[in-house]
Order: C-alpha cells, then structure tokens, then sequence
C-alpha cells in the first residue's frame, strides 16, 4: 500500500509507482494531509465526492482545503482555501468543472476547479446541511438541512422551493432518484413520499413497515434504475422496498456483531443495466461490508476495527471506493481488486502433471549448437528431401524482456527455443501452451450468455450444406458459426485483404518462376492462397502435420501465416507448374500433398528473415526521408515556437494583469468584509452603550427614588424635631412666665410694704419722675421705631421669603409631583415652624418690654412716696 502525504504542497502527483492493488484489501493509496509546523498536526479529510466520469474526485479538511485528485493523470490539486469546515460536497453538475461545497456558516458556494474562482454564493439555511443531490441533467441541486430543505436552480442559483416542516418531526434526507424527475423526501417518522421536480405534486407515499420488523431510518440508498430502495437504521436489519410497487418485498438481517448500519450505497455495474445487486453496508464498528441483495452473501468487506471507515463515496461507474478513515486519511480501493476473487474464472479443465524438481535451467543449458542435419521423419521421395538449417539466436537480450513474459510462468521465447528443437510441443501440454500464448481472456460469463441464446435460425439446417456424418462436430460448428457472425471483421474478409496483399506488396518475396507461371495463366491468390486460408489447411495437412503446423503459427507473428501460405506452394512448386488449367490448380489444392512440413516451416521462416530483412531496409530509407522532414519541421518549429513565445509573453502578461485583478478585487472584498466587520462591532458598541444608558437611568431612577423617600422620612422627622423644639420652647417661656408672675407677685408684696415708704419720698421724687416720664416717653418713641424697623425689615424677610419660595415653586413644577407635594410639605413645616418662632420671640419680646416698663414704674412710685412722705 502507497501512502502520500499532501504537506504544504498545492500539487503534485498521488503515486510515485505504479499501483498495483492486492486482492486482499484492494488499497489503490492511502492519502494523509499533515502540517510542516514544528509541531506537525493531522488535518482531517471530512467529505468526499466523485465527478459525473467517476475517474476525478474532490476532498475537503475540517480547515477549509479543497484538494482535487486526478486518478488516470495521477495528479492531485489544490482546488480551493474556504477558512471553514465543509459539511456537503457535490461534483456532478452540468459543467463538468464546478462543485458545490457546504460550509460551517449554513452557506453554500459554487467553485471552478480550473479558475479556481468564486461561481455563486447561495444562503437561506438556518441549521448545518448535511446532504447536497444532484439531479441527473446536473442543473438542479437539493440541500438538505436539518430543519429544511432546498431547491436550487444551477443556472441562475436561485432558491425555486423550500421544503418546511415542524420541528418535532425532522428531515432524514431529501435526493434525487438516478435517471429520472422524482424527489424522494425521507423524515424521521420513518414517512417516505415521492414528489414530482417540476410541479412538487405528491405522486406517493410509502406504506409503513410491519410494526414486527419496524426500524427507525437513518440512511438510504437506491439501485442506478431508480426501482429498489434499500433503508436501514440503528439495528441489523436492512429494508428493501419495491417503488414500482411501493411494497417492502425483502428484509435482510446482517451478522451480529452489526448493531447499526451508518451508511449504505449500491455498487455499480455496467453489465446490470442498473439493476445493482451489490450493497455496501457501513456499520457502527467503521467496516463496510459488501452483499448481494438477491443470494444475501457477503461478497468482500473494506476496513477494519484498527483503521475504521467514517464514510465511504462509490464512483458512477464503479471502480473505485474513496472512504474517509476514522484517522482523518483518505483510503481509494480498486473495486476490480477486491472482486477479483469473486470474478475469478473457474479452472481450466487440463491439469498439468508436474515433473521431479531438477536444477534450475541457465542461460547456457539454452543455447544450441550450429548443425546441419535434417530431422527424422518417415521416408519420402528424394526430392522432397531437404536439409533442415538450424539457426544460433542470441537469447541473452531477450530474456528480461517482459513482452515475452507469458501467464502461467511461461517465455514466449524460451518456447520458441524448444519448438525449434523438437519440431512440435508435447501432446498433453499443448492445450496449455497454446492458451498461454494466445492469452485468452477466458470470459466465461460472456461466453455462457452466448451459449444460453441457443442457435441461431439461419444455421439450424447448416448439416444440408455441409453434410456432417458425427453430430457432435455438426452440433460444435453449428454452436461457434453463429459466433462469427458477431465479429466485428468476418474472417473471409480479413483473409482476402492479406491475400490481396501478396499480390501488391510481397510479389519480390515469391518464387519468381513459380509466380510468373500464375500470372500466365491468371491464377491470382483466390486460388492460389484462399482455399488453404479458408480451411486454414485442414484439407492439405494430416492431423499431426497440422498441429506442429499450428505450434508455430502460434508462437511467432501473426504473418507467419501467411509466409506458411508461401511456403507451401513454393514446397509444391512441381506439380503446379505442370498445371495449365485452372481446374488442374483446383485439383492440386484440393489434395492432401505430401508436403515436408518442416521443410516448409523452415522455408516460410527464412522468407520471413528476408522479408524483415527488406522491411528494415526499407525502413532505414523511411528513417533518412523523415530526418530530412524533421529537419524542416524543426525550423518550422523554432519560427512557431518564437511566435508560441511571444503569444506566451501576451497570455502571461494579460493572465498577471488578470491575476493583479483578482488580488485587487479579494483586497476590496477584504475591505468591505472588516468594514462590515467594523459596522457590526460599532452597532454592537452603540447597542451596549445604549443598554449602559439604560441601566444608568434605571439606577439614577431608583437612587432619585430612595432619595425622595429619605427626604420625606426626614421631613417627617424635622416636622417632629420642630414640634418638640416650639413645645419646649414654649414650656421654657410659659415657666419664665409663671416665673415672672411670681417676681411680680412678690414685687407687689414687697412694694406694699415699702408704699409708705414710698409716699414719704413721692414728694422728694417728683422731679425725677416727671424727667422719667419724658425719658419713657422717649424711650417709647424710640422703641416704637425700633419695632417699626424692625416690622418693616420683617416685612423685607417675608417678602424675599415668599420670592424665593415661588422660585423653588416655579423650579419644582418641572420634577414629579411627589417631590413638589414634598417641598410644599417642607415649605409649609419651615412656615409654620418660623410662626412659632415668631409667636415665641414676640412674647419674648413682650416680656423684656414689660421688664423694661416695670422698672421705671417703681422707681417713679419710689420717688413719688418720697416725695409724699417728704
């Protein structure tokens, strides 16, 4: 088994020898894709497809290369760089050099594998696609997707219809059938319809199987006439269905050690007519077995529990299987490799005895000695006998050459050398050797076809023409006649060409009196030649002669027939020449001639030396003349290739100037790719930005909330605080009250005493009371402008006061009604708390006034009783 490893490498060939599959695996090459980094990686081939010729195929890793393998070039190519896994691949359209490619982003593109350019880009699913069909005509394509499926138009790619279904049910798998206009729609309720292309109306749908042997599909597959579906799922049994009939007509149970079938396909063959009869089966432990569908045998099998199988892809015409490897390789088998056991003809019905082992034969044992003898044979007439010329060849050259290597372990010409020898091949091995070197293709399936057609009608009275006395030859001529009229060139038309080629190209290698004797009496080679052609002398050999004549024709050249020809009536030379007539040629030939039969091969060998000999003559001359054409030919070359050359210069320059394009063009589509990549990261920006705006405004919101109910508690809690302050206040002025009541009291007491007193200086007072009256009078003059001030700048205060709280007024209209409702509250707590003040200054005020009142009081009363008492 070869193996290749892609590396780095864009191109290059998949083989460095020729291939030669063994029947016991049938591995053609086994394909891996490394990476030439310091530490290397495997990159995994994931899908696979073949081209409508099935001799191209394209294969895809879970990075995105493309690579194209040309099996009968022998040359691989990369086709494509996606930057992404690819989940489909389809190479059967209508232009043999476009695939189609799925990709990881739900996409699908078009690539050219010769332009290596972007054809179309088509988008619409939501889910990974899992199955690109292509119809036959390859203008048509099915995606199928999990939740949907597609169909594309390959002319113009557009979406014509789009398959939707619920999303509990799911899609299997949506295909074409082979040759022909129906699509086949499988889901996963195990439903199967059957639509038509071009109108999508329903034309069936598949009975359910027996609830017995009822199986969950999961894979599919159809024969290449369209007329037997196989399914299978995850258990051992595989379902056939009849869609002419519509009715599952077989069940087949694979072996145990099948717990669930992952892939099926049919193998194709040309002589089925479509009707494929082998299956292959991938299983769950990665090996593909091979069945006939009608015997349920077990044909071959690919892979192994090592090396597993993922998934596998047939070519249309069926010789070779790619399989992509659990390892992430791609393995291409020779399907003629593994059934060439199955395909094997059955064994010859000679069985060769094999002698003694004996030492082993040297190129010296070969060669034989110069002699001149003749060769033992029974005694004829002296005239017939001739010496026998045995000829020294050298073999040592043509040993090693492989066109004389015959089947069976047999040399052409190391048998050429024995029959030299001896004259003849022994009786019991001449069955063997002549099959040997006519290399018969022994195909005996094509050869019992023939056989089952029976005879043909216009040879079943053959035994009138030819009156046979044994049935059995008459019943083996009758069975191959009818053989030979399916020949592409009937025998009597090829022999009477050759014939014809005696007379006008070989006439110098005759027996010139012999031939100047036929042509004086008009003997032309229709009788001197075909009769013993036409019954390839039978008539004119013994039985013996005719197999020693027989050994040599087929161990030389397919000419030496006709030198035989030759030989012969240069052997018979003296009864023709007494001939005259042409009745009298007829008679000659119609006898059985006691001919020298070596003698003759001997003489058809030499003519068959000169004639060589003139052919390389001749050739030698052909030679000279077209040395002096190529010499021409070889300036007419160089004056083409100088203008080959400058057209190159053109191409290359116009494909450098297209190249410059195409960079010029992926630069802009790389531009316009990071400006959307841009505008997408900047409307993600705007969008989170606006989202923090959001959350910032809510935030604000509710900190603007607990501020509000903060200042409403302590609102509360100030109106409660001023309460309790005004209460104190005015418990502190009604005790100072109380306090001043009771100075008064006892003021009055003791002014009661010291009236007396108090007459007495009234008099000696009463100058200084009328001075007091007018400093009160004064005093009250000014206290009453001090208190009118002192209104006024009230007044003032109010005024400012009620200024500003219509400006906090006006301001609040603006917030919500809550906080107005509270700073009113809080205005008028402010108001009413500032009233209380007020009503507790006055007071305050009044009693100072008082204080300050009493006080001349007394002493005006003292002065006026001393002056009384004076």
């Amino acid at each position: 088994m070869q193996s290749t490893d892609l590396g780095n490498k864009e191109s290059g060939k998949i083989w460095h020898r020729k291939p030669s599959p063994a029947a016991r695996d049938g591995i053609i090459v086994n394909i891996i894709h490394t990476t030439s980094d310091y530490l290397p990686k495997v990159l995994r081939f994931l899908n696979v497809a073949f081209d409508s010729s099935g001799d191209c195929l394209i294969a895809g890793d879970h990075q995105g290369n493309i690579y194209g393998f040309d099996l009968p070039g022998n040359r691989f190519n990369l086709v494509q760089r996606t930057a992404q896994a690819c989940t489909a691949l389809a190479f059967n359209l209508h232009r043999k050099s476009e695939f189609l490619v799925a990709l990881a982003d739900y996409s699908i593109k078009c690539f050219d594998t010769v332009t290596k350019e972007l054809v179309s880009w088509m988008r619409g699913h939501e889910s990974s696609v899992f199955s690109i069909s292509v119809h036959a005509s390859g203008r048509y394509a099915i995606t199928t997707s999990s939740d949907t499926a597609q169909l594309w138009d390959l002319d113009t790619f557009q979406r014509k219809r789009k398959l939707n279904i619920l999303q509990s049910v799911g899609i299997q798998k949506v295909f074409f059938l082979p040759l022909s206009n129906t699509i086949l729609s499988c889901f996963k309720d195990n439903s199967i319809f059957a639509w038509e292309c071009d109108t999508l109306f329903c034309k069936y749908q598949l009975p359910a199987p027996p609830e017995s042997s009822s199986i969950l599909y999961k894979v599919f597959a159809v024969t290449r006439d369209g007329r037997v579906l196989a399914a299978g799922g995850k258990s051992n049994h595989l379902h056939l269905w009849c869609l002419e009939a519509k009715q599952l007509f077989r069940i087949i149970q694979m072996p145990t050690k099948v717990r669930a079938i992952r892939h099926l396909e049919f193998l194709p063959d040309s002589f089925d007519a479509g009707s494929n009869q082998a299956l292959g089966v991938l299983s769950q432990d990665g090996i593909m077995r091979f069945i006939n569908i009608q015997t349920c045998k077990l044909l071959f099998e690919i892979g192994s529990l090592d090396e597993g199988i993922s998934s596998s892809v047939i070519s249309p015409h069926g010789r070779y299987i790619a399989c992509v490897m659990e390892n992430g390789s791609l393995n291409i088998y020779s399907v003629q490799a593994l059934t060439q056991e199955i395909n094997k003809p059955p064994p010859p019905l000679v069985k060769v005895i094999e002698d003694l082992p004996r030492r082993k034969l040297t190129s010296g044992d070969l060669k034989m000695k110069v002699t001149s003898g003749r060769v033992q044979r029974p005694a004829k007439s002296k005239e017939n006998k001739i010496q026998t010329r045995i000829l020294k060849q050298d073999l040592t050259c043509h040993f090693e050459n492989k066109e004389n290597e015959l089947s069976d372990g047999l040399n052409k010409k190391r048998l050429q050398i024995l029959l030299k020898g001896y004259g003849e091949y022994p009786t019991k091995y001449r069955m063997f050797i002549w099959r040997s070197l006519l290399q018969l293709p022994e195909n005996h399936t094509a050869f019992s076809s023939l056989i089952d057609k029976g005879v043909h009608v216009a040879f079943l009275n053959l035994q009138r023409q030819y009156p046979i006395k044994s049935r059995k030859l008459l019943r083996v001529l009758q069975r191959y006649v009818q053989y030979i009229q399916q020949c592409e060139s009937p025998p009597k038309c090829v022999s009477y060409t050759n014939g014809k080629m005696y007379d006008r190209k070989c006439p110098g290698f005759h027996d010139k009196e012999l031939l100047q004797h036929f042509i004086d009496r008009d003997v032309t080679s229709q009788l001197y030649a075909w009769p013993l052609l036409e019954t390839v002398f039978s008539e004119v050999l013994t039985r013996e002669e005719w197999l020693k004549l027989f050994d040599n024709v087929f161990s030389n050249h397919p000419s030496f027939l006709l030198m035989t020809v030759v030989a012969y009536n240069i052997c018979s030379r003296a009864p023709l020449l007494n001939c005259d007539r042409k009745d009298d040629f007829e008679t000659v030939k119609n006898m059985q001639a006691e001919v020298d039969q070596q003698r003759a091969e001997d003489e058809a060998w030499c003519q068959k030396q000169e004639l060589l000999h003139k052919a390389e003559e001749a050739r030698r001359e052909i030679l000279l003349q077209e040395e002096e054409k190529m010499i021409q030919q070889r300036q007419r070359l160089a004056a083409v290739k100088r203008e080959l050359k400058i057209q190159e210069m053109h191409l290359q320059d116009a494909a450098r100037r297209r190249l410059l394009k195409l960079q010029q063009d992926q630069r802009e589509m790389e531009l316009r790719r990071l400006d959307d990549e841009i505008e997408r990261k900047n409307l993600t920006r705007n969008q989170e930005t606006v989202t923090k705006e959001m959350r910032e405004d809510i935030d604000a919101y509710r900190r603007k909330v607990d501020l509000e109910e903060r200042s409403f508690h302590r609102l509360i809690e100030a109106d409660q605080t001023q309460n309790q302050k005004a209460q104190k206040l005015i418990e502190e002025n009604l005790a100072k009250a109380e306090q001043a009541c009771l100075n008064t009291d006892w003021q009055i007491q003791a002014l009661q005493k010291q009236r007396w007193d108090d007459q007495q200086r009234n008099e000696s007072y009463r100058e200084m009371a009328t001075l007091l009256r007018e400093n009160r009078r004064k005093e009250i003059e000014v206290l009453n402008a001090m208190m009118w001030n002192e209104a006024k700048k009230w007044k003032e205060a109010e005024e400012k006061d009620f200024q500003l709280k219509s400006e906090k007024k006006a301001s609040a209209l603006s917030d919500t009604s809550r906080k107005w409702f509270l700073e009113k509250e809080l205005d008028d707590a402010l108001e009413h708390a500032e009233h209380i003040q007020n009503k507790v200054g006055m007071m305050t005020y009044a009693h100072c006034s008082y204080v300050s009142c009493s006080t001349p009081y007394r002493q005006l009363n003292t002065a006026h009783t001393v002056k009384r008492t004076a």
